[in-house]
């Protein structure tokens, strides 16, 4: 048994003993940036993702949570993927209940829209492009910088086949490759010990989030877990114990490929990222965490390594909910990102939500409960399912539920309303659940993931569980729903609630949907 478990088990138990550092204060004053800064790097500007409105490539647009596509990327589609999911597209402001209410009027405090999500608003994830001659620009190593929509040349020279060797399996046919590191400090200087959970979720969501686009044009992201970390880390320049490297993505490309071998001298970027804090620190569990995961990082696992692990299928029988067919959510997909906030309490009961609008955010839910990575078996059954407390939907009893994702039922856990025992064991004061129309708990089997592929298995349940809060934001964004999800509850006692100590399944986040009070104070201003 590996030091996730360790680590897990604290996740669980944190809302009652707090994890160390206890007494953590983050210095809000010498906070890090969110992102990189590479002083003196050339920047190569990107197109804009309203040009994809016209020409051909509108032509490829599809409904969101399709099927997987098989189309290639362009450099056009390949800067609108990831504009409209981790660029800065607007500054928005707003009346809510949200504890950072009072410093967002501030420029250098203000809130700068994404579409995807991420726990504390951080976004720590960097993304690297390893572009090979089958490209548009110079081969070479590239940093996407979020704020001015543009590429950070690192290094010149075709890398692929150093990141094709280092990322393993079938990949003689891509030389185009996005990479996902993490900077713990920019996500550990707000949430110490706790950050590595939520690095791995941000993670996740930012995944999803290219899943949910490319399908809409027609595309295909499938990610890579498992690889040579070391190797690429060393690549990118990277230090071992400060950052790692979370996922690669190869992307087919218009022009067919051109196959090299690795040089004989590995290169690797001497660019370093100018940290704006000027202290940083070092936290223990998350060094350790990090050092498990490493561990036999490319030894991926084999193909049905997984099954013991998966979802269990809803038991038969029982009181059951029928529910309305979802919805076609047939919003252009960036329009649903842009659209993509956080209600942060203001949520409000006066209208019922309809329930084919429940029954739609959970079939989004239930779309993004596999990442499509490496380690998962094509065809296989999900890793998480929904639990789903129910406070005022038409048609639905108030009370807890089981949703089987079969034949879309609500399968009764628990009868009676649930908003105290929910306002009871949420943490924060920038929500109130009970007003929530329902509240949905995406559970997974962690321990035995961890059994099945090891430790660095905990990287693959928090992304999906990342992915799924994605995946309902933007299905409720395109729906004309209220959002929210978040970290701050007694895990121990939802556990309880469920009775989640007999399947094995932990709660790992809460996601709430809703109505919105109306005439909300807003401020929205469209950078992109």
């Amino acid at each position: 048994m590996g030091f996730a478990h360790e680590y897990a088990t604290a996740i669980v138990r944190r809302g009652r003993y707090p994890m160390e550092p206890a007494d953590f204060v983050p210095d809000w004053a010498d906070r890090p940036r969110k992102g990189k800064h590479f002083p003196g790097a050339g920047a190569f500007p990107l197109p804009q993702a309203a040009d994809l409105a016209g020409g051909a490539a509108a032509t490829v647009q599809r409904g969101l949570f399709g099927p997987r596509g098989a189309g290639a990327f362009t450099l056009p589609l390949l800067a609108g993927m990831l504009q409209e999911s981790y660029g800065l597209v607007g500054r928005r402001l707003a009346v809510q209940a949200n504890s950072d209410l009072g410093t967002l009027p501030m420029y250098t405090q203000a809130n700068w829209s994404r579409g995807t999500a991420s726990g504390g608003g951080l976004y720590p994830v960097g993304v690297h492009w390893a572009a090979g001659p089958s490209g548009p620009l110079t081969p070479g190593v590239y940093y996407y910088s979020t704020p001015h929509h543009d590429m950070r040349r690192l290094l010149a020279g075709d890398v692929t086949a150093e990141v094709r060797a280092a990322a393993g399996g079938d990949l003689a046919e891509y030389d185009q490759f996005l990479v996902l590191g993490v900077r713990f400090w920019q996500n550990a200087f707000k949430y110490n010990s706790f950050s590595y959970h939520v690095v791995a979720m941000d993670t996740g969501a930012l995944l999803q989030t290219w899943r949910i686009w490319a399908r809409a044009h027609g595309l295909h992201i499938g990610p890579a877990l498992w690889f040579d970390e070391a190797r690429l880390g060393r690549l990118l320049g990277l230090e071992q114990d400060e950052e790692g490297v979370f996922a690669v993505v190869p992307l087919a490309w218009e022009r067919p490929a051109a196959g090299s071998a690795p040089p004989a001298v590995p290169p690797r970027v001497r660019y370093t990222d100018q940290e704006r804090s000027r202290t940083t620190m070092t936290f223990e569990t998350v060094r350790r965490m990090h050092a498990a995961t490493l561990e036999s990082a490319a030894d991926r696992p084999a193909a049905g390594a997984l099954d013991a692990a998966l979802a269990l299928p809803v038991p038969a029988g029982g009181e059951r909910t029928a529910l309305p067919a979802p919805r076609s959510l047939d919003t252009p997909v960036g329009t649903a990102l842009r659209a993509r906030r956080s209600s942060f309490g203001r949520f409000q009961a006066t209208t019922p939500l309809p329930a084919d609008a429940l029954s739609t955010v959970l079939a989004a839910a239930d779309a993004a409960a596999s990442l499509g990575s490496d380690a998962e078996t094509p065809g296989a059954g999900p890793l998480s399912r929904c639990y789903v407390f129910v406070n005022h939907v038409a048609g639905v009893e108030p009370g807890s539920y089981l949703h089987d994702r079969t034949d879309g039922s609500l399968r009764l856990v628990k009868a009676g309303a649930p908003g105290e025992f929910l306002q009871r064991n949420y943490f924060l004061a920038n929500y109130n659940l009970e007003q929530a129309a329902a509240v949905i708990v995406p559970v997974a089997r962690t321990a035995a993931v961890l059994d099945a592929v090891g430790d660095r298995g905990y990287r693959l349940v928090n992304a999906v569980i990342g992915g799924m809060s994605q995946a309902v934001y933007t299905a409720s964004a395109a729906a004309g729903l209220s959002c929210g999800v978040a970290l701050g509850f007694d895990a121990i006692s939802f556990t309880e609630e469920l009775a989640l100590e007999e399947t094995g399944e932990v709660p790992l986040l809460i996601m709430m949907i809703g109505h919105e009070r109306p005439r909300p104070a807003d401020f929205r201003y469209d950078l992109a």
